[in-house]
């Protein structure tokens, strides 16, 4: 498998298992502990990977969310909590929710995803994807299953990065990106009716245009894989996204 058949092949199956724990009635619960709700969970914890930053740092990582939005996401959880803290807590639901699922994979399967992910990230160039950089600054934890889990993170974390720089060269707007992404989506990210954009043939055209350009610059971040690691990359996302759908607890 090449690079850019392997960007398409993990595409869908990367972006669902990186973000499978993020509502999960586990990682709800641990809100909880923290007086916080399920979403000031996800705002305060995956955006505090980047650090008790500014909101307008948060809104440069996360692009496709309406300015709105970052009142229930960051600025009012951080009220309560310290984003620093959270975002450990935060991965701590991730791996819950790992040991929770992928019991069920063969632990070789597991080992080698981890190892082609990880050294994919670390081979990303530093200050170019804030949520990556942000990610990477926690240990690689031992248990492998942990370790695949953050490797999954990394990848879906790496492609929207791509993807948001992929959006601003081909010249549409994060709002339009959005919309043309999922007319759903778009209102889960805080736009409303009255900001739906025009949307014309051009911007379809650019939209198509930013995705092939996600791929190819997904291919280029795997080009440090060997041939083997590119097929343990795919093969490990496969098996880890069927997981989803049969979860069973690590022994």
């Amino acid at each position: 498998m090449n690079s850019l058949d392997l960007a398409r092949a993990t595409a869908d199956p990367i972006q669902t298992i990186g973000m499978s724990f993020y509502f999960d009635p586990g990682t709800a619960a641990l809100a909880k502990v923290h007086d916080l709700n399920v979403f000031q969970f996800y705002g305060l914890g995956r955006g505090g990977t980047l650090g008790d930053v500014d909101v307008d740092v948060v809104d440069r990582a996360f692009t496709f969310f309406h300015p709105r939005v970052y009142e229930l996401l960051w600025n009012g959880p951080k009220q309560k909590a310290n984003p620093v803290e959270i975002a450990a807590s935060y991965l701590d639901a991730a791996y819950a929710f790992a040991d929770r699922t992928f019991g069920g994979v063969d632990a070789t399967v597991i080992d080698a995803f981890a190892t082609a992910s990880l050294k994919v990230a670390d081979g990303v160039t530093s200050d170019r994807h804030l949520l990556v950089d942000g990610y990477k600054k926690f240990t690689v934890p031992t248990s492998r299953v942990h370790a695949a889990y953050l490797g999954a993170i990394l990848m879906r974390e790496l492609r929207g990065g791509v993807h948001i720089e992929a959006v601003h060269e081909v010249g549409i707007t994060p709002l339009e990106a959005c919309y043309l992404q999922d007319a759903t989506v778009f209102k889960m990210h805080g736009y409303q009716d009255d900001e739906v954009p025009e949307v014309t043939e051009e911007t379809r055209a650019k939209k198509a245009e930013a995705e092939r350009l996600t791929e190819k610059k997904m291919a280029e971040c795997f080009e440090v894989l060997s041939d083997q690691e590119r097929d343990d990359l795919a093969n490990g996302a496969r098996l880890m996204f069927a997981a989803l759908s049969d979860p069973q607890s690590v022994a």
